[in-house]
């Protein structure tokens, strides 16, 4: 219809039309958006008279062409304008049009309700996109490449940031796993492609930014070091996976563009269920939120058919996704590891270990392994390791002291022995 108008029909319909919708939905007085148009409030009231005859069209001069039948009641006007203004104030425009459909069965245009909000002064008008780039095709079967991504945001609205570390697939949008934690770090990604591989197999590559406990960096901005790898890469090599690494935001735009709707959305959702604590988050995220994400964002991948492999009996998992250090024993058969003392018992293997290249496991439950070859010589779980922990403390003090008087000891006997061959 807008055709049929000359440009300076349609500005005026535009400024009459936001004006209305502003005082339908309660941000300005009748009175007050009267006088914002420069007209009578008799004048006003004819307009608001046409307008809930008419819908949009009504705003648009008579006299020059017929208003369209189209139109929207005022009734549902309103109710859509005040159901965003008091109970989903903080919701993106996608996310409030999936709540009208799903919740209050009102079946608009996406296009009319982002008109109606954003003439009402509710939401700020869209700009205009960024430059025109490329599209990467998705990978045509599931399995083939992975995304992995956190995105820092106040979810609680508290003013307390928190991370939420997600996995999902290039090909079908799916997400696989998702955790809030108080940081993304190398335990929180371990423990989720591990989820993710024991539940889907192995996949071929992994795509993810350069933080630390991706990839090492030898000088901001130059690439990944090949040789060095952090425990992540080196247990996504021991699955035979590929890690890719992203130079910008722009070349991961599907993670990025997934952390915004979580943004858009997440913290929304636990407003409207009095979610307040980062368990039961967790809890609503991997039961609920994920199941309907995936049924509203997943597509269907190009290809039929999967690209994960099943994970051999003869992989063990639990010593590839965990923190592995090589140590060498001490004549005592113990080894020192992160402030501990862990004593290796007798074994049948040898008399004694020392000296021998043993490698530490350290689980993702806390407990920590002592390996030596394919053969387990040790095992610490996570309540005696606190224990041994703080008496390994006493006992690296207890040392110090006695190195100290002994070193006493040995310079009061040479300045004696000093004294008596001067008395000779």
């Amino acid at each position: 219809m807008d055709a049929y108008y000359p440009k300076s029909a349609l500005e005026r319909a535009m400024k009459t039309q936001e004006v209305i919708l502003r005082a339908m939905s309660g941000e300005i007085h009748w009175i007050d958006a009267a006088e914002i148009l420069g007209i009578s409030d008799r004048q006003m009231r004819r307009w608001k008279r046409r307008y809930e005859i008419y819908g949009y069209d009504g705003l648009y001069d008579r006299r020059r062409k017929c208003p369209s039948p189209r139109r929207v009641a005022l009734e549902k006007a309103e109710k859509v304008l005040r159901l965003y203004r008091e109970k989903y104030f903080d919701f993106n425009m996608s996310h409030f049009y999936d709540k009208l459909t799903k919740h209050h069965n009102i079946h608009l245009s996406y296009n009319w309700v982002r008109l109606a909000l954003e003439g009402a002064g509710l939401v700020e008008k869209r700009n205009r996109r960024d430059p025109h780039r490329k599209r990467r095709p998705r990978k045509p079967l599931v399995g083939m490449m992975l995304h992995m991504d956190g995105s820092p945001h106040d979810w609680f609205g508290n003013g307390t940031e928190y991370d939420i570390v997600t996995i999902s697939d290039d090909a079908s949008n799916e997400v696989y796993d998702i955790a809030l934690v108080d940081e993304e770090d190398s335990h929180t990604c371990m423990e989720m492609i591990r989820n993710t591989v024991e539940k889907n197999g192995i996949f071929c590559s992994l795509y993810s930014d350069r933080a630390s406990h991706f990839f090492l960096t030898k000088k901001a901005g130059e690439e990944v070091s090949k040789d060095n790898l952090t425990q992540v890469g080196r247990a996504l090599q021991e699955i035979g996976s590929q890690h890719i690494p992203s130079y910008s935001p722009q070349a991961r735009g599907r993670s990025e563009r997934l952390n915004r709707t979580y943004q858009g959305r997440i913290p929304q959702e636990l407003r409207l269920r009095g979610i307040k604590t980062k368990e039961e988050a967790n809890k609503y995220l991997r039961t609920e939120y994920l199941r309907d994400h995936n049924k509203r964002f997943a597509v269907k991948p190009e290809r039929t058919g999967s690209a994960f492999i099943p994970v051999p009996k003869t992989m063990d998992l639990d010593k590839i996704f965990c923190f592995k250090h090589e140590r060498t024993v001490n004549n005592d058969n113990t080894v020192s590891y992160n402030n501990r003392i862990l004593q290796i018992g007798q074994s049948e293997l040898r008399i004694s270990f020392a000296k021998c290249r043993v490698m530490i496991y350290e689980h993702m439950d806390g407990s920590i392994t002592i390996g030596y070859g394919p053969h387990v010589v040790g095992y610490y779980p996570p309540k005696d390791l606190s224990t041994n922990s703080h008496y390994s403390q006493k006992e690296k003090v207890a040392k110090r002291k006695m190195a100290t008087t002994n070193i006493n000891l040995k310079r009061t006997d040479h300045l004696l022995e000093k004294a008596d061959i001067l008395t000779i």
